[in-house]
């Protein structure tokens, strides 16, 4: 990440303030659909992006206040049943729980078709380069885009918006608020966790952030009060 974060500084500061008017004519253009939000989870065989392939994938748009805009594809992916076989004892107990194990090797469904799918929805929905992909510990679902769908990654902004990292900062800045953050039920599917993860986002705009904000106002305005009736 710090070596990413070198290369794009370095390709700004060599762009100059014409990169910068670009990407902001871009943005312009893009309106409010440059300022969406690509929700997506995968469920896979595994964490190894190595060995490991990608089983169920969703994905819905949201805009910057998270609404939901548009629900897209929720595909199952077919995959052999020697991959199956050689999923951990934990992944072999989850998704058979939920029914996933069966649907996959039931599914008609081929990694490039699914790819096909969601680049069109996409693509209907936010503008080239703009939107960042989101969901919660989204960068263990990049290294699988990255991998498997790269004309769909090529399609999203280069950031990401990961529900975990505010998670982990509001458990360690407002403990107290936290406890009272929307609990997961855990289905580990596809659509359902995306779901939660917008939810849980909403919580923490609305509890942890608005609310800061607004406190942060109210002492500046009273310190402000304060200045005057001292002078």
């Amino acid at each position: 990440a710090a070596m990413l974060g070198g290369s794009l500084a370095g390709l700004r500061s060599c762009a100059g303030r014409p990169w910068r008017g670009r990407r902001r004519a871009a943005a312009m253009a893009g309106g409010g659909m440059g300022q969406r939000m690509v929700w997506v989870d995968l469920e896979m065989t595994g964490l190894d992006v190595e060995k490991d392939q990608i089983l169920e994938m969703a994905c819905l748009i949201t805009d910057s206040e998270l609404n939901v805009l548009a629900e897209g594809p929720n595909l199952i992916i077919n995959q052999p049943d020697e991959l199956l076989e050689g999923m951990s004892e934990w992944c072999k107990e989850h998704h058979g729980k939920s029914g996933l194990t069966k649907a996959v090797k039931e599914s008609k469904i081929s990694l490039q078709q699914a790819e096909y799918e969601f680049l069109s929805f996409v693509r209907q929905q936010t503008p080239p380069g703009l939107c960042p992909l989101a969901g919660n510990s989204v960068h263990a679902d990049k290294k699988f885009l990255d991998k498997y769908m790269p004309q769909f990654m090529r399609h999203l902004h280069y950031r990401i918006i990961d529900v975990s990292t505010v998670k982990e900062l509001c458990r360690r800045w407002y403990p107290e608020e936290y406890e009272f953050a929307p609990k997961k039920a855990a289905s580990h599917r596809a659509l359902d966790d995306i779901r939660e993860s917008i939810k849980e986002l909403q919580f923490y705009r609305d509890s942890i952030f608005k609310r800061k904000m607004e406190e942060k106002k109210r002492k500046l305005i009273e310190n402000g009060e304060s200045e005057k009736a001292s002078s």
